[in-house]
């Protein structure tokens, strides 16, 4: 595709013609054709839709946009493409230090959330639920706004290219959003689903809702919960990973987003960790396990056509926020069946030191923060005896009281 920055001269006149193929999913096939002055040769665009009413709408697009110079190429580029022909104009001004973590963001969440989609199908509401993506894959706060920075300043010069009308990521409250999902992790009990009936109910309307109700989408939701793991993590479960003779699960890579588009890298605390497999899974576990015969680097968890999965993937595969509303639980998130796992580890009467080494935390602070709240309040005694008893500890020890 050529420079998208080139445009048409005003009032280019297009040819249009709106074709009727019946028995088609979109019988309605609008066309529009031009020449391009840079290369005098004739060029068309075409859109299928449903109705002969939506197809007119976009001719009339097309013709508004010839009429403003932009050539309809450009008007109908996806966000990937017109980003990856005006980068250099967005960016212009920044600072180099600025323009590295700009671009990071752009590759690794913007293009593979955003960049498929067509510019003008870009609204506030598609930008809010990317950013609440970004939060929910545990993205911190500066991660997520240098990925929305660089995007408003994309769609910014796709207004001044006059693709677009306003700029739609220029969206407010994500930080208030940020700072409720930190909320809730002072409390990540209160996130856990309850017990293990409630699990497989979920699991089992999550497959009932995707297309052909796949099992796996089960699988993988009761295997997070199970092992307290992350969803990328669960796609990155290898064959060799397992080790049936003491039923243990080594975490050494998760799945996650990049510029060519999924990758596995190292877990978030950059070590391999041994998680526990449960005698409720290990069947699961098993089977999957002979369905990959003796391939050690065979995936455990897959998609249905055998791609990697990501929180992403799993959310609209399965309709998630329908589901999880339709169950009463629509404030679930798929990062809480990692809360969940590690709730009922707790609660079970695992040590913290080594519910903060199955959990992979780096502090413990955090995984405290699973206890019940007795078993804190005993712990905080204890601490707050401690703590007492160092203050009024004399250096030189005890001395007597003078009569």
């Amino acid at each position: 595709m050529r420079d998208l920055k080139q445009s048409l001269p005003v009032g280019i006149a297009l040819s249009s013609d709106v074709e009727h193929r019946p028995g088609r999913p979109n019988p309605y096939r609008a066309r529009v054709r031009w020449f391009d002055p840079a290369t005098k040769r004739r060029k068309s665009k075409s859109e299928s839709v449903d109705t002969l009413e939506a197809a007119e709408a976009w001719i009339k697009e097309m013709e508004d946009a010839a009429r403003g110079g932009i050539d309809p190429l450009a008007a109908t580029a996806t966000l990937a493409e017109y980003g990856g022909n005006v980068m250099p104009l967005a960016l212009r001004g920044l600072e180099s230090k600025t323009l590295d973590p700009y671009l990071a963001g752009w590759r690794r969440r913007v293009v593979p959330t955003l960049g498929h989609l067509p510019i003008r199908l870009i609204s506030n509401g598609v930008v809010d639920r990317a950013v609440h993506g970004w939060i929910a894959d545990e993205c911190g706060q500066s991660t997520v706004k240098n990925s929305l920075a660089v995007l408003v300043r994309v769609m910014e010069q796709a207004v001044r290219d006059g693709i677009i009308d306003r700029n739609p990521a220029r969206v407010t409250g994500w930080r208030r959003e940020y700072q409720r999902a930190e909320d809730e992790l002072d409390d990540p009990r209160a996130l856990a689903l309850p017990d293990w009936e409630t699990l497989t109910r979920l699991a089992a309307a999550l497959v009932e809702r995707s297309a052909g109700a796949y099992q796996g989408w089960g699988e993988v939701v009761i295997f997070a919960a199970c092992t307290a793991a992350r969803i990328g993590e669960v796609s990155g479960v290898r064959a060799g990973d397992i080790d049936r003779a003491s039923w243990t699960w080594t975490v050494r890579r998760q799945t996650t987003p990049s510029p060519g588009g999924l990758a596995d890298k190292g877990t978030k605390g950059k070590r391999a960790r041994k998680v526990p497999l449960i005698a409720e899974i290990r069947d699961l576990v098993a089977r999957r396990l002979d369905a990959l015969g003796s391939d050690p680097a065979g995936r455990l968890f897959t998609g249905p056509r055998g791609g990697r999965i990501t929180t992403a993937v799993l959310r609209d595969a399965t309709h998630w926020d329908e589901v999880v509303t339709k169950l009463g639980f629509e404030h679930l998130r798929r990062h809480d069946l990692r809360h969940t796992g590690l709730t009922w580890m707790a609660d079970a009467g695992v040590p913290v030191h080594v519910l903060r080494k199955i959990a992979g935390h780096g502090s413990l602070s955090t995984t405290q923060r699973y206890l019940h709240p007795d078993a804190r309040s005993i712990a905080d005694a204890g601490e707050a005896l401690s703590a007492h008893l160092s203050v009024r500890r004399s250096p030189s020890g005890p001395r007597l009281r003078a009569v």
